[in-house]
Parts: structure tokens; C-alpha cells; sequence
């Protein structure tokens, strides 16, 4: 079986090394590119499962760099990697278009927690499930969201929480219960970043706006808002 491809771009050569060998001694395929502008060009040729990110990079920066494999039709997860760990730099990350957002220094494993639960993000294999809420369609198999007709452009965190959303049973998802289908049983993170993918979610599905929040309680998706 192919190994997964992961795209590691970090200008920190011994860093970049160290996240390799690891990955490579856990069944990936890691590659690793010094700047955003190769990470965009490796990109195409190298079409990775998953990229890791680092938001300090020459020239174009992570931020930018997210933004701009977003605009190039890359839906796949992105992991960034910062030394800046503010609410302010994670709600940045995420706006960008990055899934998760890990501050350095942090354990290998938890690299590797992280990189399992953006895996599970990904549609599912059996191809046989088109969700239908009001004029929302979401094809899991094909990847494809319609409000309407119009066709939208998510990120792969955003159609999974979509899909959660709009999965059965339908009904009100609780914070844990969208953390755990998302982000998986073993994510560590900062819950916000639910409410920071909730609101790019909404901004892309426009208006009216079919999510509810229940505060202190979680999310519903309404057919009828």
C-alpha cells in the first residue's frame, strides 16, 4: 500500500529534519520545503495527504501561504505550527485556512494525534451518502456542498462539521459531540477553534443563516431558517 504523502514546509532545517524521520518511521511519506513558495509549487506535484505548516517561514509568511493554497483549489487538512500561541494568532491560523494549530514546543505524539484526527476528517470510503437539510446537499463521496444551486468551496474541517451537523439523527449536536466527530475522541486542542470553524461555516453558506447556537448547549441545523 502507498504511504500517505505529508508536505512539511519549516525553514528550520533541523526541525523540519526531526518531523521527517519521524513521520517516516511511522509509515508516511514526508517531504520537506524550505519557503511557502516552494510549499505552493511542491503542491501540485507532490499532491500530499496533509500538509504541515509553519507560520514562520521567509518571505511569505504561513498565513499567507494558507490563504493562498486555499485559492488554488487545495481542500485538503493543513496543520500550522507556530511559536505564538495568543488567541489572537490561533483565531489568525484559522481564518487563514488552517484545521488545527499546534504552538511549539510540543510532543511528537501529539503531532502525530493531531495528524490522525485531520485524517479522519476526510470523507468517508463508502461513497453512498448524500445529506439533504432544507437547500443544503452535501455528497460525501464526491465532496461536493450546494446551497441551491450554487456550489460552495469548504475546507475538508468545514465539510466535516457540516456533515455532522447534517448527519443522522438530525437534531441539536453538543459541543463534545462536534468536537469528537471532527476534531476526534483524542483531540487536545483549544475547543474555540469550533466556534471560530462555525463562523467561517456560516459566512460561506451565507444567508439565511441556518445554524442556530443553543448556548451552552451546542448546534442545530435548520431546514427552514
Amino acid at each position: 500500500m502507498e504511504a500517505e504523502r505529508i508536505l512539511i514546509v519549516e525553514d528550520d532545517a533541523a526541525f523540519a529534519d526531526y518531523l521527517r524521520r519521524g513521520l517516516t518511521y511511522e509509515g508516511y511519506e514526508a517531504r520537506v520545503v524550505a519557503s511557502a513558495e516552494a510549499g505552493l509549487t511542491a503542491l501540485h506535484t507532490l499532491e500530499p495527504r496533509a500538509v504541515i505548516l509553519d507560520i514562520m517561514l521567509p518571505g511569505m509568511d504561513g498565513l499567507a501561504a494558507c490563504r493562498a493554497l486555499r485559492q488554488s483549489g487545495y481542500a485538503g487538512p493543513v496543520l500550522m505550527l507556530t511559536a505564538r500561541d495568543g488567541v489572537g494568532d490561533r483565531v489568525a491560523g484559522l481564518d487563514s485556512g488552517a484545521d488545527d494549530y499546534l504552538p511549539k514546543p510540543f510532543e511528537f505524539d501529539e503531532l502525530l494525534a493531531r495528524l490522525r484526527a485531520l485524517r479522519r476528517r476526510c470523507p468517508g470510503p463508502d461513497g453512498n451518502s448524500v445529506l439533504i437539510a432544507g437547500d443544503i446537499t452535501l455528497d460525501e463521496e464526491r465532496f461536493i456542498v450546494c446551497r441551491g444551486e450554487c456550489p460552495l468551496s469548504l475546507t475538508r474541517v468545514e465539510f466535516a462539521l457540516l456533515a455532522a451537523l447534517m448527519g443522522p439523527p438530525r437534531g441539536v449536536r453538543t459541543r463534545d459531540e462536534l468536537l469528537a466527530a471532527v476534531w476526534g475522541y483524542d483531540y487536545m486542542g483549544d475547543d474555540k477553534v469550533l466556534d471560530v470553524t462555525i463562523s467561517r461555516l456560516r459566512a460561506k453558506l451565507g444567508q439565511p443563516d441556518p445554524i442556530r447556537t443553543l448556548h451552552s448547549v451546542g448546534y442545530l441545523l435548520c431546514d427552514a431558517p
